[in-house]
């Protein structure tokens, strides 16, 4: 499923054009996620809110592991003369904007129920535009660029990440620039102008082949052909379960550093900043091992360090507020994590028939962020039962099933990947 190829030809493929498109596609991806799963919380908690009613406002987030319900609309429909990839990217990309604005209008100690609105609506946006851009990203790259691809979409993505959980928080700290949380979302709409000049000025995807010409065709067939593949419910569980605890457990995160005394700018500077960096090494460490060794052997190094990586954030709930215990725990759970989302995004990729990219891409990624969606609407409940140490300890432990199902699916499918 891999290609072996020299590092030199890697090096080449990074100077086309589609790659800047990619990088810059996923900064616009990246933005919007970070604003729901960490900003938003630590907002929340500086405004009083109890960790319960956070826990279950990350259910606002369920649109990512459900907009394969709709990505058959980008398939089946062209909006616009820019086309069926581009028409729908600069839709979702106005529609976030507003969303953004909508952010900043609103007071959540005063309309909590209108700011859970639009955040869901945000949320659906980002997900939509999510599967857009997976889309363009598998159709404008030729299959010996699919892994490179992925790989600097994900760090477009990361560095859209960090500018909305670090230099967002580092806007709105009392030390630095003041701004308020509503200041800051204004901020992050006009961000968003990264993704809509990239939408007007890249190119159109080249398809060989209609586009799916009724709802059968879009809505059952991609699913139909995956399905008749060996191994495909395994597959699908594996991909369900690789990432869950480190999800889970990362979505109230943003809570327990609160809870533990660290200021915005701390957070912002050593979880944002240091974690930005852990990550990008992470990614590439990853990417080159797939490059090298294929995808499972990796996978499931990668699996043992995440799990290990969760459970090392028991470390924090004995040192309290210290910036050098926090620092190495951040670092090796990013790294670790960089490894994971590398090696599952070119994972999924590798999976997706081009007929059905849209649809295909959506089931596998809406799978994969199940985790941090809805799982995780129960972890402020969980806290406060078992509290932070044992809940860490727990994230770590359903990691398991996943590296079993990882080695089933290794034994059934030893070339998973369709002919497009």
């Amino acid at each position: 499923m891999a290609n072996h190829k020299s590092f030199l030809s890697l090096l080449g493929a990074l100077k086309n054009k589609r790659m800047v498109v990619v990088l810059l596609l996923g900064f616009s991806s990246g933005l919007p996620i970070m604003l729901l799963y960490k900003s938003l919380k630590i907002w929340l908690r500086r405004e009083g809110i109890d960790l319960s009613t956070i826990g279950y406002i990350s259910w606002v987030t369920v649109p990512y592991s459900f907009n394969f319900l709709w990505a058959f609309f980008f398939d089946r429909f062209t909006l616009s003369k820019l086309g069926r990839r581009r028409g729908w990217l600069l839709v979702t990309q106005l529609g976030l904007t507003a969303a953004l604005v909508g952010m900043g209008l609103f007071d959540p100690k005063v309309s909590l129920p209108l700011v859970v609105t639009i955040a869901t609506i945000l949320c659906f946006f980002s997900a939509s535009q999510d599967v857009v851009i997976d889309a363009y990203r598998r159709e404008i790259l030729p299959d010996s660029e699919l892994g490179v691809g992925a790989s600097l979409g994900v760090y477009g993505y990361r560095v859209g990440m960090l500018v909305a959980s670090g230099f967002g928080l580092w806007m709105v700290d009392a030390n630095t620039l003041n701004l308020s949380f509503h200041q800051m979302f204004f901020v992050m709409a006009g961000l968003m102008l990264v993704g809509i000049l990239t939408t007007l000025f890249c190119e159109e995807p080249k398809v060989d082949g209609p586009s799916p010409s009724n709802l059968k065709e879009a809505v059952l067939d991609p699913f139909l052909e995956f399905f008749r593949r060996e191994g495909a419910v395994p597959i699908l569980l594996f991909i369900l379960l690789f990432k869950i605890g480190d999800s889970m457990v990362g979505a109230m995160l943003g809570s327990f550093y609160v809870d533990v005394g660290f200021s915005n700018a701390d957070i912002a500077v050593v979880t944002s900043g240091l974690g930005f960096f852990s990550t990008m090494a992470g990614l590439f460490v990853g990417g080159a091992l797939i490059y090298v060794l294929g995808y499972y052997v990796p996978m499931l190094i990668f699996g043992v360090l995440q799990a290990l990586s969760t459970l090392s954030f028991v470390v924090l709930t004995y040192t309290g507020n210290n910036l050098t215990a926090l620092s190495g725990v951040v670092f090796f759970e990013d790294f670790s994590s960089g490894m994971g989302t590398s090696a599952l995004v070119a994972f999924m990729s590798s999976l997706t028939n081009k007929r059905f990219t849209a649809t295909q891409y959506a089931l596998f990624a809406s799978l994969a962020s199940f985790g941090r969606t809805f799982v995780s609407g129960f972890s402020g409940d969980l806290i406060e039962v078992m509290g932070y140490g044992n809940f860490f300890i727990f994230g770590a432990v359903i990691a398991i099933p996943g590296l079993l199902l990882l080695l089933k699916v290794q034994s059934l499918q030893k070339s998973a990947a369709p002919m497009a």
